[in-house]
């Protein structure tokens, strides 16, 4: 019985650290591929960790573990990458109906936007500090 159980948790750690995974490259992805990050010289890996950090809270799901969390980790990946995709309306579509509704979706996406802007203010304020520090 505790071999099944210290089997099923494995397979439930190893899903959900391939979905927060998958989440994290969509985000390297479009941090590589954003001209702020490059106009302000942010690595994209520090503004990965910082997005991946704040978006995260703000996701369904109590806890990183939870299944609603690894379900939005998902959802979140295959909003990032919609412009890529073959069929975008089928695309949006399909997010629509993955996040619950397009008002959800919506706030998915507004999440995602805002820790984006709190990431960029970070590391511009954390470049201005060091940039003082220098001097």
């Amino acid at each position: 019985m505790k071999k099944l159980l210290l089997i099923s948790l494995s397979a439930l750690l190893v899903s959900a650290c391939a979905d927060k995974n998958q989440y994290e490259q969509a985000v390297l992805e479009q941090m590589q591929k954003e001209q702020d990050v490059k106009d302000y010289h942010i690595p994209p890996e520090h503004m990965t960790d910082c997005v991946v950090a704040t978006t995260s809270p703000n996701m369904p799901g109590a806890f990183p573990l939870d299944p609603k969390r690894m379900m939005a980790y998902r959802n979140y990946a295959k909003m990032l990458t919609l412009p890529t995709s073959k069929d975008p309306q089928k695309a949006m579509e399909e997010l629509r109906n993955d996040f619950g509704s397009a008002k959800e979706l919506a706030e998915a996406h507004s999440n995602y936007t805002e820790s984006l802007m709190t990431c960029y203010s970070a590391a511009i304020m954390e470049s201005e500090e060091s940039a003082k520090e220098k001097k």
